[in-house]
């Protein structure tokens, strides 16, 4: 399969969007090297790239170093696809789902104008499927808080261990969300992350789904943890506590 193009740099991002004729699409994949579903994802995302003929230009970009970039899209938990056309968004995926992957882009590489087919940027839930008509319609039926839940009972699970957080991994707002990402980090762990601040239905809507009032927190396995003492006293009681998702326990196996 053909590899996706590797954007490492902010000076290499601007060139290539910059070299980009106004009406080639511009298919971006934002990913975490850590996260399963990202090598997935980026399997779906080779085999369009060989299958599909219409000209496209398809780069990957690695999340967490390149923040500048992901922070221009919003990018909040990855896997992170972005449609782009002429320097304008048209619509952005963020989820596993590569059903609704697949969908956009043929609908966008079909377009026989070369313009967007949508105004504005839809985003898909992780895990949704709401590009169909059909599942938009029964959507429809949905109030805002039943959406909402469905929304975050998808995020919660969308790694097997995620950080609701003030900020990224790489740029934490507050205090506790920073020991918190040290405290994964020094333990090697793989874990997906969501900035609450950039989202308020879900910052103040997880406190009601969880029944927890504040962040940062911590699922494991869509069960949540708790905040930074809570987590701080579960590695006082068992200092394996995330041994099972860490690298360094793969890199063991891969060894034997």
């Amino acid at each position: 399969m053909a590899p996706l193009t590797e954007i490492t740099t902010l000076d290499e991002w601007q060139a290539h969007v910059g070299s980009l004729p106004s009406s080639t699409l511009l298919i971006v994949y934002f990913y975490a090297p850590w996260a399963a579903p990202c090598t997935q994802m980026r399997t779906v995302l080779e085999a369009l790239k060989d299958e599909l003929k219409e000209p496209a230009s398809w780069v990957s970009i690695n999340a967490e170093d390149l923040s500048d970039v992901s922070e221009m899209y919003d990018v909040m938990a990855v896997p992170y696809v972005v449609l782009q056309r002429n320097d304008q968004v048209i619509e952005s995926i963020s989820g596993s789902n590569a059903a609704v992957v697949r969908t956009a882009i043929e609908k966008q590489l079909k377009s026989s104008s070369g313009q967007p087919q949508t105004n504005g940027t839809s985003a898909t839930t992780n895990n949704g499927d709401a590009s169909s008509a059909d599942k938009m319609a029964v959507d429809d039926e949905l109030s805002p808080e039943e959406e909402l839940n469905k929304r975050l009972a998808g995020l919660v699970k969308a790694a097997p261990v995620m950080l609701f957080m003030k900020g990224t991994p790489s740029a934490p707002q507050c205090g506790f969300s920073r020991q918190m990402v040290a405290i994964l980090r020094e333990r090697s762990v793989k874990y997906g992350f969501f900035n609450i601040l950039a989202d308020d239905d879900v910052r103040q809507g997880l406190k009601k789904f969880a029944d927890w009032p504040t962040y940062p927190q911590l699922w494991v396995s869509g069960e949540l943890v708790g905040g930074l003492d809570i987590v701080k006293e579960e590695l006082e009681g068992n200092p394996d506590y995330f041994k099972q998702f860490s690298v360094l326990k793969e890199d063991e196996a891969a060894a034997a």
